[in-house]
């Protein structure tokens, strides 16, 4: 980390709300967002957003004409860009540049097109530029009249932390001194779930906790998918009005041993979190967001390299996936709002299920993400 990076503004929309505020009651109780829902001839566990936050997103979708042929993942990219952006003050004069992925894209659209095509042999005219990856964030710069660099990307489930790293080096290189970046992701879609199906890593049983991620002791997979979208204002030095500022950060990459797990030991995590604590002392970190999606490898994977580089000195272990689901390429900046959140209230958000110790102060808070294909990312925030 040459430069220190304030986070100047964090909007996000999940089944939690759409505000700081409402996420925060809502982590303050142990109930959780995952329900059923119909999708062809099943019913498969989910997570939404709520009907106030869908009914927001119909509004912008009618506000222009050319919004109506925009799938959820840009439309939830455009909301939270503009919470965003107005919560830190920007406008279209500054330069700033723009970067935010998802992992599947638009999904909903991609898959109405392909119905579509198979039973009429022809394509729409829209169906390629309204289902590209690049799609996201050109629609957020046309909405914000940015001036700035506009990036898109998918690197699975590390997408929005990969986002936040492109940040912090545009800026640390002197490209830039201000950057927003994020993930959106809506995958509540027939083929999309039945994807995950085949991993025959999602969640089967309505129980108390059908998402029983950070439970190292479960004997099946229980992934969910859920949909969110967050979008963050990252601006260079240490800001007066920072909500958080970006300590160090951490990346690896490992070799696929399969192509949708991790190693028994997780090389990348153990990589990435090393590299994010450079010369601190682990005993420095009070906690760790974890990235456990659920399933029985993955979130056992992330612990053996959490316990191989912290030894005894593990920071407490927390998670939102239980909760909310898996958001996929947006997860990573759910898990920041969720830190943030814990340094702004000074209390820890615990999982109701895990016996984690609390942690004795809340300073130092480190994020973990990562996705298919080994993309481990690991961003210490502090207070």
């Amino acid at each position: 980390m040459l430069k220190p990076i304030s986070i100047t503004a964090i909007a996000a929309i999940s089944p939690l709300g759409n505000s700081l505020d409402e996420a925060w009651e809502n982590y303050k109780n142990n109930a959780h967002f995952i329900s059923e829902k119909q999708f062809s001839t099943q019913r498969v566990l989910i997570s939404e957003l709520s009907n106030e936050v869908q009914a927001e997103i119909e509004i912008l979708r009618q506000s222009e004409s050319k919004y109506k042929a925009l799938d959820n993942s840009v439309l939830y990219a455009i909301y939270t860009s503009r919470k965003a952006v107005k919560q830190a003050n920007w406008n279209s004069e500054d330069q700033f540049g723009i970067n935010i992925g998802s992992s599947r894209g638009a999904t909903q659209l991609f898959e109405t097109y392909h119905e579509a095509y198979l039973k009429n042999k022809t394509s729409h005219p829209l169906s390629s530029p309204t289902t590209t990856l690049g799609n996201i964030s050109s629609w957020v710069a046309h909405d914000l009249n940015s001036k700035g660099p506009e990036i898109s990307h998918s690197i699975t489930c590390s997408t929005a932390l990969h986002a936040m790293l492109n940040g912090i080096a545009w800026i640390n290189a002197g490209m830039s001194d201000k950057f927003l970046v994020g993930g959106s992701e809506a995958p509540l879609t027939g083929f999309t779930i039945a994807q995950m199906q085949a991993l025959k890593i999602y969640a089967k049983h309505t129980t108390d906790y059908p998402c029983r991620a950070l439970d190292f002791s479960k004997n099946e997979n229980e992934m969910v998918l859920g949909e969110a979208a967050a979008s963050v204002c990252l601006e260079q030095g240490e800001t007066k009005n920072a909500l958080a500022v970006i300590k160090s950060f951490g990346y690896a990459t490992e070799l696929l041993e399969h192509n949708a797990s991790l190693s028994t030991n997780a090389i990348c995590f153990q990589r990435s979190m090393t590299m994010a604590l450079g010369d601190m002392d682990p005993a420095s970190i009070d906690v760790i967001v974890t990235h456990t999606p659920g399933t029985i490898k993955g979130d056992i994977s992330e612990h053996n390299a959490i316990k191989t580089v912290f030894k005894n000195k593990i920071p407490s272990l927390t998670n939102n996936k239980w909760k909310i689901g898996h958001s996929l390429g947006a997860s990573g900046l759910t898990s920041i709002e969720m830190a943030i959140l814990m340094l702004k209230h000074q209390e820890f958000i615990g999982v109701p299920f895990c016996n984690e110790p609390k942690p004795k102060k809340l300073q130092n808070i480190l994020i973990n993400a990562v996705g298919f294909g080994g993309n481990a990312v690991s961003i210490l925030i502090s207070k």
